[in-house]
């Protein structure tokens, strides 16, 4: 292909430079400086925000002053907050949560764990506050089980129950107080494990 080709006649090459003429000026009172950053005008006309079009140094000072509510109406500013009261939640939301909360209580006595049993205390009218602790409690899980077993303890064993407990079998079966003997090592190991799940699980 020749440099003198019908082609390069017809391509027309645009400089990368922005024309001058285009470029608006300071909006602000005594600037001549080009506007190259816009501001909002906190007016709103058909929906559509109205900008000033200010220099760096002006629209810094501007954007430091700037009241997002001087433009809006009292009854616009009531609606703001009470949007914002309520976190913008459409009514269609509130009624889905509702609606979750009213599906989720067919299943709550199949889940274990202590978000099941608030919530199914939260359902249930007739429960009060001066219920006992045995109600409260969750059923155990089989490795928790185990692991109070372990311990030697029972199921509603309390926090300092099992640490007064595992101290003492600590103590008894730790290699250095039986002064290296070997036999009960695998014991402290169990212990060791069955007091860090229970610790994991929150029961202590």
């Amino acid at each position: 292909m020749s440099i003198n080709s019908e082609y390069f006649d017809s391509i027309r090459i645009r400089s990368g430079k922005k024309n001058g003429h285009n470029t608006p000026q300071c909006q602000w009172d005594g600037c001549g400086k080009p506007g190259l950053h816009r501001a909002p005008s906190g007016s709103r006309r058909n929906r559509q925000e109205q900008y000033f079009h200010l220099c760096i140094d002006h629209v810094r000072t501007y954007n430091k002053n700037f009241n997002y509510f001087s433009s809006l109406s009292y009854s616009e500013d009531q609606r703001f907050q009470k949007d914002a009261a309520t976190q913008c939640r459409l009514p269609w939301q509130k009624s889905l949560d509702a609606t979750v909360m009213q599906a989720s209580q067919h299943f709550s006595h199949l889940r274990s764990g202590t978000t099941a049993s608030y919530r199914t205390r939260l359902r249930n009218p007739r429960n009060s506050k001066h219920t006992d602790d045995r109600s409260r409690q969750r059923k155990l899980k089989i490795l928790e089980a185990k692991a109070l077993a372990t311990l030697s303890l029972k199921e509603n064993a309390s926090k300092s129950d099992i640490k007064a407990q595992y101290r003492a079998l600590i103590k008894l079966h730790h290699p250095d107080s039986n002064g290296g003997d070997r036999s009960s090592e695998n014991r402290f190991r169990e212990i060791l494990q069955a007091y860090n799940l229970l610790k994991k699980a929150g029961f202590c």
